[in-house]
């Protein structure tokens, strides 16, 4: 079951997306997009890699969140990903995610039975230590440093693909950059993990027990004001014997619909996933931010 509150604060946040809110709230805040998406993990970044921005819409005067729903939608499995996340004072983000793996029929191959579902809990927090990503020198990015503590919510089956772990915790820092007399975003994220699948198949197994430094990047270009165009690259490691894991990468849009609410589309190549190849398909969010 997905926690009630994040469906509470997403119809929130659309709610502040009709026209009578953006009036009272008009022109106060970031700027429009710099609070980047949810990744799938539910930190604010891309799709894929978290940036070193803050989430919600608010400076460090206030408080802001935003909270997404995130589907893929790939040939064989299907991810969901409802998260909501807090920023305080443009300084500290903590932040939440489900994750729901559908294996379809892919399941009952696997003897999982079909449509069997593998879920995992997301907590992440987030802290800026230096720099802006849009302000500033354009040789100084903004730089955070974030944690993410994942705990598969099936820990039988994390054991049976050979798992050693059905928790851990991802480390990662992170610098972003908004060069704004290029429209050009950069960003790159150095994680330390052990994650299969992203958590979703537990931690660690007989390829490798400890964290591997895996590198993330992500370009972005902005059209206008309200829509962004780039792509996402996400390294990750292999520890599991039964079935390698690759690479993952995607190329997004994102488009910002009045202050309050973003829409962003993009197509994903995950790879190969649980012995299955060619897992590319499209990915679609809807976020709502204050």
């Amino acid at each position: 079951m997905v926690p009630r509150s994040i469906y509470f604060v997403l119809l929130a946040s659309v709610a502040a997306a009709s026209p009578a809110a953006a009036q009272q709230g008009g022109g106060a805040g970031k700027l429009l997009l710099t609070n980047g998406i949810s990744t799938v993990e539910g930190s604010s970044g891309g799709g894929l890699a978290p940036w070193a921005v803050i989430s919600g819409n608010e400076t460090r005067d206030g408080f802001g969140a935003q909270a997404a729903v995130t589907v893929v939608t790939l040939p064989d499995y299907d991810l969901k990903a409802f998260s909501v996340a807090v920023g305080l004072r443009d300084r500290l983000e903590l932040s939440y995610a489900r994750q729901s793996f559908d294996t379809n029929k892919v399941g009952g191959a696997l003897g999982l039975g079909d449509n069997f579902s593998f879920d995992q809990d997301v907590w992440g927090a987030k802290v800026k230590l230096a720099g802006d990503a849009v302000f500033g020198p354009t040789w100084m990015p903004a730089i955070a440093l974030g944690v993410q503590y994942k705990k598969s919510l099936d820990p039988l089956v994390a054991r049976a693909v050979g798992a050693h772990e059905r928790s851990g915790a991802d480390l990662y820092v992170t610098a972003t950059k908004l060069i704004l007399n290029y429209s050009l975003l950069v960003n790159t994220t150095i994680r330390a993990t052990k994650a299969n699948q992203l958590g979703l198949l537990g931690f660690g197994g007989p390829n490798g027990t400890q964290r591997r430094v895996v590198p993330e990047a992500s370009i972005g270009y902005q059209f206008s004001r309200r829509l962004v165009v780039g792509a996402e690259y996400r390294r990750k490691p292999n520890n599991l014997a039964f079935a390698r894991e690759d690479d993952a990468w995607d190329i997004f849009a994102a488009y910002g619909i009045g202050g309050h609410l973003t829409a962003t589309m993009a197509f994903a190549d995950l790879g190969s996933i649980a012995t299955v190849d060619g897992q590319r398909g499209l990915l679609v969010q809807l976020q709502g931010s204050f």
